[in-house]
């Protein structure tokens, strides 16, 4: 008996704090789900510890009372639900099919959970959900790296449509995962212009690593793309490199699992980017 045929449809989740609500990731998930034909969840992480006044704030006011308490958390309440409502208007205005969690336990934990049963995850690289402002990238973005089940899309404060893509690529199956990862969840977007980019060190040669291998694998998905072999240090050239490209480039990277030691004592090249190009990454880790 012939198979039948069935529509596929990814599932995309965009991370929002209620309290710090990102247009950029609102607009780029939105974006996506809508070219690619995928459900979107909106997840909202209304963290219990988490709220938009301090102790040390009330004391400053002089008014630590359980009544000042409950005013300043049902405010809270009413933008976190002013929030997901707008949210909610805006996947319907684009025509979007969606649905919207209220996770009510500690941020990392419900997210990373939720990571599980995604395609992928969209969050803004600037998120802490905490009061405080952090450089990036943020510890809570770190530890989401760290531990996520699927692959992240990470925009930053404005988000602008992607009219390129840059495919880092060292010859190592990291690499060569997420450019296959990304084609399989994105596929709208292998008609953009797509650079592949290497460095090599001072003393190897320019020839791309697997070229072979490599090229016929891009030829089924990225027919157009183009090869780039840098030489030097390959974190320094290649931020260099980067540096140079417009507004609406996204960067594809992948990345090996980590420990926590590891991690402490050295940063990854998707925390050096986020640090030193501010644009937005797919970032895809292969186990």
């Amino acid at each position: 008996m012939a198979a039948t045929k069935t529509e596929h449809m990814n599932k995309i989740i965009a991370a929002m704090d209620g309290l710090k609500y990102s247009t950029a990731t609102e607009q780029c998930a939105i974006d996506i789900a809508k070219q690619t034909g995928s459900h979107l969840t909106g997840v909202f992480l209304d963290d219990f510890t988490y709220s938009s006044f301090t102790v040390y704030q009330m004391v400053q006011k002089n008014d630590v009372s359980e009544k000042a308490i409950r005013q300043y958390s049902e405010k809270d309440k009413k933008t976190r639900d002013k929030a997901a409502e707008h949210f909610e208007n805006a996947c319907r205005k684009a025509g979007v099919q969606y649905n919207v969690h209220r996770d009510r336990n500690i941020s990392i934990q419900d997210l990373l959970h939720e990571s599980i049963y995604a395609d992928l995850l969209v969050i803004d690289q600037k998120e802490t959900f905490t009061h405080y402002e952090e450089k990036t990238p943020t510890g809570f973005i770190r530890e989401l790296l760290s531990e996520v089940q699927c692959p992240v899309l990470l925009v930053n404060k404005k988000y602008i449509p992607f009219e390129k893509l840059i495919l880092l690529y060292d010859g190592g199956p990291s690499a060569v995962y997420a450019v296959k990862m990304f084609s399989y969840l994105l596929p709208s977007f292998s008609s953009l212009p797509a650079d592949v980019l290497a460095a090599k060190g001072f003393y190897g040669d320019l020839h791309l690593p697997d070229n072979r291998l490599m090229k016929e694998l891009m030829k089924r998905h990225y027919p157009k793309a183009s090869y780039e072999v840098l030489k030097g240090q390959p974190q320094t050239e290649i931020i260099s490199r980067l540096k140079k490209e417009k507004e609406g480039t996204l960067v594809v990277l992948g990345s090996n699992r980590r420990g926590a030691l590891s991690r402490w004592f050295k940063e990854s090249m998707a925390d050096i980017l986020m640090e030193k190009i501010q644009g937005p990454l797919f970032v895809a880790y292969h186990k």
